[in-house]
Parts: structure tokens; C-alpha cells; sequence
């Protein structure tokens, strides 16, 4: 048995219907020449025999008594894969668009709690005759980095499944409510000594990041001394969900950050800022005051396989006031940066643990208060949208024979937030995936072709090699055609 962590519970105790706090992943399969097998099938026979390597689909929640506390996290001793695992075929004729359309309307619904907290759909009737899987976890079981530990353990490094070791499923645990009271009551205890023992580094800490010892931490950005601009992104939402894939070849991001003297994640918000500023052009308009972006900073420590939350959030100006790409994304460079410093400079006093006797019931009012009509609407807005990039496997990978020819992550909108672009790089490319509210962006998939258009803008502002820039062209015309067709 092990306690949730503070963090990890935050994602428990603010979902509702129309807030889901699952992360996903959407992946297209190149089946291998001539194959004559059910992917379904396959897939499933490679799974079954994995489960035990990866402790999030073995282990559920056990709640404490009356909420009082984080619920603790127990095996199950049984995995139903006919409830985690689904067969679904796609109408013809089975476009992207489609496949897009329809891993929204599953990352909309709640995973069931009395279960382990995943599902997986394999997904057929492609028009190219590929295979795809989309898979959905709870946030409070992992963040970025755990997802891609987990993508490696699931996955081969070539076509062969690599011979596993057929474990047993851990024995399923039942403790009572006293157990589970003592559980909490000793987790609390030690986070509370913890907090004792650190608050001299956290006053020190947060003395240095107010300004009060500049000498030795910077002080607080401007971004988190102001609002963020209110957008037609930022409102009440609901629990439709929509989905927009892309992948963008990684040799040209790196050429773009060489030439620019940035790092990678420069040019990606870079591209997230003009897709953003056009898409808002052509729908209700762009604000005088520069969008500002939430950007997880992540807090583990080189080797850490540990499947939790380890993140911080920084905030990022996106300066989608500057209407030159490579002026906007030389500032958003320095933008990142001072974020990226404030975050280091309070590393050491971060707890991603913290008593949570209580937290239950505040979680969850605060929650209820602010879901109610109109609020979200009224309260001011820390930022504007929330852009997250996890480095991936950076060589192929295959699921019982078929490479994963992409891969595309989904993660978390929520009430005056309703945009969220997570990317991850693949095997030579970066793919971006575009969560949304349908109630704020009703046609997400006009966010990628924002997307290419704002990658083609600061390519064309760039001094890189003829090859890279007709790269990006290639790219642009393998963009979606924008749907027109409003959510019914």
C-alpha cells in the first residue's frame, strides 16, 4: 500500500464530469507487409503479459473513511482487460480527422474508479489500413516523464517482441478503515516534520524570489505579478473534448533553434504563439496584452522511474503581441528562461508531498464553487493556456510487430482554461497534440493548420538551408483540411 502523494490527490479531488484529470496518448501502427493476423488480438496477447511490469495498471484507489484524508493506493489482484481493453472501428472511410474526432470523445468520458485508473481502445478502419491505440491515465498515477518510462516498458525496440517474463499480478490487498486511518495519520505526521525542517530553506527561498535578497535569486517574473488577458479560450466549459494531432520533423526545430541561438522548446512555444495569434485573429480577435502560457517544469532527478506527479508550473510570456516570428520567439527565449531560473531557484523547498488530512474537503468545495455558472467567466486568469514538452523515445518503437509510426499526447483542460498543447518528440519528429474544450473551440482540428501556417511564417523569417525550408512546405501539405462542422 503506498499513500497518495499531495499532488497526485489535487488531480483526484478537482475532477467532476465536466473537468476530467486524465492524461492520454494517441498512436497510429504501420502493420508489417502482408500481415495477416488481428491486431486486437496481438496487441492484447503482448499486454497481458506486461501488465505486471508497469504498478499503474495493477494497483486502484482505496478511499479513507468519510474523504478525510488521500485515499491509498492498493493492488488489485486482478486486472479485468475486457473492461481496460476495447476494439473500435472507425466509418469509412476513416480519415485522421476521424480518428482525431474520435479519441476526443473518449478522452471526454471519466475513468471509473473502482477499477485501476487506465483504459486502452485499439482502434481500426483506418483509410491506409493502419492500426491505433489510444490509451487514457489518471494524472494522479503519473506525469510526463513517467509516461514515457512507461511507453518504453510496453513497447519493443524492434519488430520481435522481446521475450518477458510472465509474472504474477501482486495479491490484491483489502485494508479496513482502521488500517487506512493509520495510513493517513502517520503520512501526515511525517510530512509535517518534513515541512518543520525545510522552513528555514522556504522562507530563505521565497525571501530571494520576492526580491527581498536579489543577490542570490531572481525575482518574480512579470508575468506572475499580473493577469493573463481574457480570451475566448478562457471560459466556463464543459465536458466535450476535442483532439488535433500533428508531427513536425525535429530536424527542422533544431535548425530553426541553431539559427535563432535557442533551445528547442523556444521554437516550439514559438510556434504555439503564432498558431495561437492567428487562430485568434479569425475568431473574435487577438488581445493588446501578450497571452501568457503555463509550462510544467519538471522536478525529477536523473533515474527516477518513480510513477507520480514530480512538476512544477512556471509561467511563460508568449508575447503574441509581437507580430515578427523571430522578434516574438527571440523574447519568448528570454521569457522561458526567467521562468526556468525562478523554477530552479525554488527546486529545493518544492514539495510534491504534503498532509492532506482535510484537503479532501477543501479540494473538492473550492472545486464545486468554482464549477458553478459564471464563475470561471468572472475570476482573472493566471494564464491563457497550458503548453507542456516532454522529450520521448528517440528511436522506433513496436507493439506486437507494427511500428508505431507516431505518437501524439493528449492531457487536461478545465474551467477558464480550455486549450492544452502537449508535446512529445518520436523517433526523428515532435507531435503535437491539441486538448480542447469543444464548448471554447468548437473545431480544434483549425489548430493545426494554424500550427504549419505559423511554422511556414518563422521558417520563411529564418536563415536556414533551402532543404529545411522545403521541408516545412512538404509538411504544410500534408496539413488537415480545417472542418467547418460545429459540434452538434
Amino acid at each position: 500500500m503506498k499513500t497518495v502523494s499531495g499532488l497526485d490527490g489535487t488531480f483526484l479531488h478537482m475532477e467532476t464530469p465536466e473537468t476530467p484529470q486524465h492524461v492520454g496518448a494517441l498512436s497510429r501502427y504501420a502493420l508489417p507487409p502482408g500481415y495477416k493476423g488481428d491486431f486486437y488480438d496481438d496487441f492484447r496477447r503482448e499486454m497481458s503479459k506486461r501488465l505486471h511490469l508497469v504498478p499503474v495498471f495493477t494497483r486502484k484507489l482505496a478511499p479513507m473513511p468519510l474523504q478525510f484524508a488521500n485515499p491509498v493506493w492498493v493492488e488489485d489482484g486482478q486486472v479485468d482487460l475486457d473492461y481496460h481493453l476495447q476494439r473500435l472501428t472507425l466509418p469509412r472511410p476513416g480519415t485522421q480527422a476521424q480518428l482525431e474526432d474520435c479519441v476526443g470523445r473518449l478522452h471526454s468520458e471519466l475513468l471509473d474508479r473502482s477499477h485501476p485508473l487506465w483504459r486502452i481502445a485499439v482502434i481500426d478502419g483506418l483509410d491506409n489500413g493502419d492500426a491505433a491505440y489510444y490509451l487514457k491515465v489518471h494524472h494522479a498515477t503519473m506525469d510526463g516523464q513517467a509516461s514515457v518510462l512507461m511507453v518504453q516498458t510496453l513497447f519493443d525496440p524492434t519488430p520481435k517482441p522481446r521475450r518477458i517474463r510472465r509474472g504474477r499480478l501482486p495479491v490484491a490487498e483489502h485494508p479496513g478503515m482502521a488500517e487506512l486511518a493509520a495510513i493517513a495519520l502517520r503520512h501526515d505526521a511525517g510530512q509535517y516534520l518534513k515541512l518543520i525542517r525545510h522552513l528555514p530553506d522556504v522562507v530563505k527561498t521565497l525571501a530571494g524570489l520576492f526580491g527581498a535578497n536579489p543577490g542570490k535569486a531572481p525575482g518574480p517574473s512579470r508575468e506572475s505579478a499580473s493577469f493573463a488577458p481574457k480570451t475566448l479560450l478562457n471560459m466556463q466549459i464543459t465536458g466535450e473534448r476535442g483532439f488535433a494531432a500533428l508531427s513536425i520533423p525535429l530536424d527542422t526545430l533544431k535548425q530553426l533553434a541553431a539559427a535563432h541561438e535557442t533551445k528547442l522548446n523556444d521554437v516550439v512555444l514559438a510556434l504555439c504563439s503564432g498558431a495561437l495569434r492567428r487562430y485568434l485573429k479569425q475568431h473574435g480577435g487577438l488581445p493588446k496584452k501578450p497571452l501568457i502560457a503555463a509550462m510544467p517544469i519538471s522536478l525529477r532527478e536523473a533515474g527516477n522511474t518513480e510513477y507520480t506527479t514530480q512538476a512544477t508550473m512556471g509561467l511563460v510570456n508568449l508575447n503574441t503581441h509581437i507580430a515578427d516570428p523571430v522578434k516574438r520567439l527571440r523574447a519568448i527565449r528570454d521569457a522561458a528562461l526567467a521562468a526556468k531560473q525562478q523554477a530552479k531557484a525554488a527546486r529545493g523547498v518544492t514539495q510534491t508531498d504534503f498532509p492532506s488530512i482535510g484537503v479532501p474537503w477543501l479540494m473538492q468545495t473550492m472545486t464545486s464553487l468554482y464549477g458553478r455558472p459564471g464563475v470561471a467567466d468572472a475570476m482573472p486568469n493566471l494564464a491563457n493556456v497550458v503548453i507542456s514538452n516532454v522529450a520521448g523515445p528517440t528511436a522506433p518503437l513496436y507493439a506486437a510487430g507494427a511500428r508505431m509510426a507516431t505518437y501524439w499526447p493528449l492531457s487536461i483542460v478545465g474551467h477558464g482554461l480550455g486549450l492544452n498543447i502537449t508535446v512529445m518528440s518520436y523517433a526523428g519528429a515532435m507531435g503535437f497534440g491539441f486538448t480542447t474544450a469543444r464548448s471554447a473551440i468548437p473545431d480544434t482540428h483549425e489548430l493545426s493548420a494554424a500550427l504549419l501556417a505559423a511554422l511556414d511564417e518563422l521558417v520563411a523569417g529564418s536563415r536556414i538551408a533551402p532543404a529545411k525550408r522545403a521541408l516545412s512546405k512538404a509538411v504544410s501539405k500534408k496539413a488537415l483540411k480545417p472542418s467547418r462542422k460545429r459540434p452538434s
